[in-house]
């Protein structure tokens, strides 16, 4: 008997496990995950059905509930190993959540099975390179905004003196199945500086209907908007034949009174494929939105629109230096700048914010923005509101918020530190210079005891820094910040030799063809370098002397030699070192520096040590110290 119970209970337990796996597979079939998951939960707690598992995960993804998407596949791939899609939405989930190790694992096995898996490749990089993302978290400031009346929100853009918003409001009876929230709105609401904003109010007007409506782009004028709705009529979503209902881009004309209306269905929208989020360019010539049409780079793509007199032509796909084989979604235009959400590009695991310009209608390389403005959440539809300030949306607290961003200038510092080249001591008290062209105030300080200094830089500019002290020479050197983005320390060594006169010494890579002393490109390059330390030592003057090799007669090689030193200082002065400050002379085969004399046979590289140019300080001329 107690056995026939046993049997009996199991049974009903099993066939009420079964009747909610039914509901929650027919809720997920309608797009009802909230009431999927419940039935799944249930359901999986009596049987034991990896299938079953893998579509609570895929539910709890749709869901933006990440721990619990990634228990589901974690109990799916104990059964057995993930592949395909779901390895990769498992790894994915394990990114959100911080979990890299085990992501990557995932993306490892991925690979195996499939080696040209772009979107895994890049994963797996990025979490390679992970640290990279947060090379320089000082360059933004983000910040919440709480606006009153709503669940989520996301996509805000200026609207006068309001923001324009997409949001699930609290008080409004339209219930989505996705979640149990309200489908989405247009709305509006006030938005002083600060974390606090107004009350949400859905936009005036006919744009919001009984489904999804949001998010909007509005023209310079104000007077069009362009925005994505569900796909639908009347009260009913239209769906395709594999049960998909799509989104469709729309435009509304503001009326005299402030509402919106006249809207109408954009050219390019399909019934088997969605297009969406649309943005401006400045002029208004340009429309980009997003699609999954046939055709594209896979997911959803970017494309723009010209505009004529008869409309917007055919839509082109921004190509594959911007649309990746996942997702992009949510671009905004401002200038040459592209800004869009990608899944595809190297992220930190969900949507990451990047950047690409357009130049000679060409896109640059997209740029991830990283930490802060990326997280492993989802981070997108980033709008500019000048140079250093804008919003942006992120589910990074657990649902879809709006969030104010302040850029900062990237934090450039250069450290000088100063040594006497004799017996490496720091030289306290050493005048180092920033000069910057054009300027004709340079900025000017004396080393520490231990001999250092240190300056503020900024980007994008080209210095030269000079260190100089009583008794040794004054050192000169380019420090550029062009295309610099990320804080950084620039370094700055110098060893200062000291003067000594009538010590020679050797200028490196002075060569001239034979029998010649005409001043070859290479030698100039090194003269040139000279030229600048004689100009920054105005009270030294120098000798410049030149020596050959002692194959050939005397009297030739002192001949050519003082040719050659001639041809030096005549190079020097025309690039400006003073003349009165210069001397020449040539040194023959006279004293030479190693056992090469005549009738020694010597290597070519012996003798080539013998053919070299020197200068040595012959005169010091104090000058009036600018520091007492």
């Amino acid at each position: 008997m107690k056995k026939t119970l046993l049997l009996l209970s199991t049974v009903l337990l099993v066939g009420c496990a079964q009747h909610q796996l039914s509901m929650a597979d027919r809720a997920r079939d309608r797009m009802a995950y909230a009431d999927a998951a419940c039935h799944y939960e249930s359901a999986l707690l009596t049987i034991d059905d990896r299938s079953a598992a893998l579509r609570a995960a895929d539910t709890y993804g749709k869901l933006n509930d990440m721990r619990k998407a990634a228990d589901w596949y974690a109990y799916a791939d104990r059964k057995e190993r993930l592949q395909g899609d779901d390895a990769l939405a498992y790894g994915r989930a394990l990114m959100s959540l911080g979990r890299t190790g085990e992501a990557a694992r995932q993306f490892e096995g991925l690979l195996m099975e499939q080696p040209d898996a772009a979107v895994v490749r890049e994963l797996g990089f990025a979490i390679a390179d992970r640290d990279a993302f947060y090379a320089d978290t000082t360059l933004y400031t983000v910040t919440p905004l709480h606006i009153d009346g709503i669940v989520s929100a996301f996509s805000a853009i200026p609207y006068g003196n309001e923001i324009l918003f997409a949001a699930e409001r609290t008080d409004h009876a339209k219930s989505n199945p996705w979640n149990g929230a309200a489908f989405l709105d247009l709305c509006t609401a006030k938005a002083p500086e600060g974390i606090m904003a107004g009350a949400a109010k859905p936009l005036p007007g006919s744009v919001n209907g009984r489904f999804h409506d949001g998010p909007a782009v509005l023209s310079a004028d104000g007077r069009t908007m362009y925005f994505t709705r569900s796909d639908y009529y009347k009260f009913r979503l239209n769906k395709d034949g594999s049960g998909t209902s799509h989104l469709m881009l729309f435009r509304a004309e503001r009326q005299a009174d402030g509402t919106w209306g006249k809207v109408s269905s954009f050219a390019y929208n399909g019934e088997d494929f969605s297009a969406g989020h649309a943005a401006l360019s400045d002029d208004g010539a340009r429309l980009y939105y997003i699609s999954d049409m046939p055709g594209g780079q896979g997911g959803t793509d970017i494309y723009v629109c010209e505009h004529s007199g008869d409309g917007w032509s055919l839509p082109r796909n921004l190509g594959p230096t911007v649309t990746a084989a996942g997702n992009e979604l949510f671009p905004t235009m401002r200038g040459d700048t592209l800004h869009f959400a990608s899944n595809g590009h190297r992220s930190l695991g969900g949507l990451d914010l990047f950047r690409s310009i357009l130049r000679e209608e060409e896109w640059s390389a997209p740029e991830n923005l990283n930490y802060p403005i990326d997280t492993p959440h989802d981070d997108f539809a980033l709008v500019m509101l000048g140079a250093d300030r804008g919003y942006l949306s992120s589910n990074r607290q657990g649902k879809d918020g709006i969030y104010r961003f302040t850029a900062h200038a990237p934090t450039l510092v250069l450290n000088i530190s100063v040594f006497d080249e004799a017996d490496g001591s720091p030289m306290a008290g050493a005048e180092v210079k920033l000069l910057e062209p054009l300027n004709p105030s340079p900025i000017t300080l004396y080393t520490d005891l231990d001999g250092k200094a240190s300056f503020p830089l900024t980007v994008d500019k080209l210095y030269e820094v000079l260190a100089s002290k009583d008794g040794v020479f004054t050192e000169r050197r380019p420090i550029s910040t062009q295309g610099q983005r990320l804080s950084k320390n620039y370094d700055e060594e110098f060893r200062l030799k000291r003067v000594v006169l009538d010590q020679p010494i050797v200028i490196e890579n002075i060569y001239y063809d034979l029998d010649s002393w005409e001043i070859r490109p290479d030698a100039a390059v090194e003269l040139d370098k000279v030229a600048q330390l004689f100009i920054d030592n105005p009270g030294l003057s120098f000798e410049l002397g030149s020596h050959t090799d002692s194959r050939a007669s005397d009297a030739y090689n002192l001949l050519l030699s003082d040719m050659r030193a001639k041809s030096a200082v005549d190079y020097l002065i025309r690039n400006g070192v003073p003349t009165n400050r210069l001397s020449a002379r040539g040194y023959g085969e006279r004293k030479l520096v190693n056992r090469c004399k005549d009738d020694v046979e010597c290597t070519e590289q012996e003798h080539q040590a013998n053919r070299r140019t020197e200068f040595k300080v012959t005169k010091v001329t104090p000058l009036i110290s600018q520091r007492r």
